[in-house]
This record gives C-alpha cells, structure tokens and sequence, in this order.
C-alpha cells in the first residue's frame, strides 16, 4: 500500500506562470508528497518522469531500480532522477518506509544535472546545509496550502532552491572543502559553532586553531573575508535568525543564548548585520505564516 500523506501538485497554468516568471522560471517547484510505502511494496510510476525528481528516504528505505541498476536505498539517503527516467523503489521490512519527494524543473535544472546521482548519503553535521532541511519541506507543505498567487509562489521557488542545494551541496560545502585546504581555520570555525553561547576571545579561538592570534586573524580573512571575532559575531546572528524564525523563545533570552550580556547591545549588534531590528525581523517572518 502507498499513501500519499502530504500531496501537492501545483496547477499547470501556475507551472506556466513560473516558466515566464524572470525570478523563477530558471528553477521551480512542480509538485511536492510525503509519501508512506508499506514493508515488501514496488513502488512506481511506470512512466519516463517528466520533471525532475528528488526523492529523499526519512525513515526505512529498500532498493532503488533507476536504468537497470539496483542500488540499496536507506533512510538518509536521497537520489536525484533526472528527467526522462523511470524508477522502481521497493521496500524493506520497515512499517512504512517514509519518502520525501520533489519533481521540479526549470532552465537551469540541467546544468545541474552533472550533481544528479543515483543514490547519496546525508552525513549530519553542523557544517553542512542539512540543519534545516526538515523545516524547509514543511514550510513549503505550510505555504502550498495558502493559495494560487504570484507571490506566494515565488516564495515558495525560492524555498525550495535553497532545499535543493542542502541536498546537491550537502557533501561539498566550503567548511569541507576548508578542511582539506585549511584545517586550522576549519578547527577554529567548528569550535566558534560549537561555542554560540560563550564569549570567546581571539586568544581561545587562536588557541584552538594551533596558530598565533595573529597569523590566525591573516589567514582567516584571506580565507573568508573577516577577521575571527567578526565571523564569530555572524554566526550568532545567524543562530539567532533561526530562533526568531522557528521558536517562540523571547529576545531578550535569545540575546543570553547567544552569550551576549546586555540584550541592547544584541538588537544594536542584529541591526547592523541584518538590517532590521531583531522584532520586526520576527514579525516579517510571522506575517508571511
């Protein structure tokens, strides 16, 4: 059995709309399932896709049958099918198997087909773009639901772009590429993540790196264009835009998470990178839900 638990397909003349539309027409969302497959089911179409297909496994998994080649297919781990391809999936022992799927398409979709592969694993980690991959498809699930206006859906294109590349990018981020190339710095950046909450001196940062503090600041921003403490600062604010965008959590506790003392100092500090107040970020993102 096969159950469509979340289903979107989006009108054609919104497709066509999208395809004319200078901000979208180069990428752009077709149709978007959570799909629930029951233990021992082929799941397929039985048709050449017509758009381009991501399927991502959240849960259980089988074997994927893409051109004759069967690959085993496991929970986190996704593939990208190009278009004009027919695939089977048939699942294991798990009750149900749990798929996220995307066909989508666009002018620029096929020169990133040379990123399409059979079967990718998703390694969790907090230097990818996978932190949000899950809030992503529910807020493109959340404003699907919201109605057929111009707008919205170029909203939703550009939510969806940035789904696409947590994926396709996900094993080829600058923080590993960094790490081949610059394991100081790469040392340095993951323990400012790790360390949100804390006020870290350039010292410590230094310290963690193996470099002087200031060979540490030279080659940090030769690499990334801003000194340590500045890059640090970023990733604060960065944290904080995701608590403004997901949590209820107040600003004034947001600014203590992200290890500042004085929450006036925080907005001061949020409204120079962001340009806008930590509120009225806050009420941005909650008019659009």
């Amino acid at each position: 059995m096969i159950i469509k638990k979340r289903f979107f397909k989006l009108p054609t003349f919104i497709i066509e709309e999208q395809k004319n539309n200078p901000l979208t027409k180069d990428l752009y969302l077709c149709e978007l399932a959570e799909i629930l497959v029951k233990r021992d089911t082929l799941w397929s179409d039985q048709i050449k896709l017509e758009d381009h297909q991501l399927i991502f496994c959240a849960k259980g998994g089988g074997i994927i049958q893409i051109s004759g080649d069967l690959v085993p297919f496991s929970q986190n781990q996704y593939c990208v099918i190009p278009q004009g391809f027919i695939f089977k999936i048939q699942t294991g022992e798990t009750d149900p198997s749990v798929f996220f799927t995307c066909k989508f398409n666009g002018e620029k979709s096929k020169i990133m087909e040379k990123d399409f592969t059979v079967v990718r694993d998703l390694i969790p980690s907090v230097n990818n773009l996978v932190a949000n991959r899950m809030m992503l498809f529910d807020e493109l699930f959340s404003n699907l639901t919201k109605g057929f206006y111009n707008a919205n859906y170029q909203y939703i294109n550009l939510c969806f772009g940035h789904l696409l590349a947590t994926f396709i990018y996900a094993s080829r981020t600058s923080d590993d590429l960094m790490e081949e190339q610059n394991p100081g710095i790469s040392k340095a950046i993951h323990y400012m993540e790790q360390n949100l909450e804390k006020k870290l001196s350039l010292n410590e940062i230094a310290e963690e790196a193996g470099y002087s503090p200031s060979y540490l600041t030279t080659l940090f921003r030769k690499k990334t264009g801003y000194s340590p403490s500045s890059y640090f600062s970023h990733l604060k604010i960065t944290k904080a835009c995701e608590y403004l965008d997901f949590s209820k959590v107040k600003i004034k506790e947001i600014s203590f998470l992200m290890g500042y003392s004085d929450p006036y100092y925080f907005s001061k500090d949020f409204q120079k990178k962001m340009g806008i107040s930590p509120r009225n970020y806050r009420k941005r993102v909650v008019g659009k839900k």
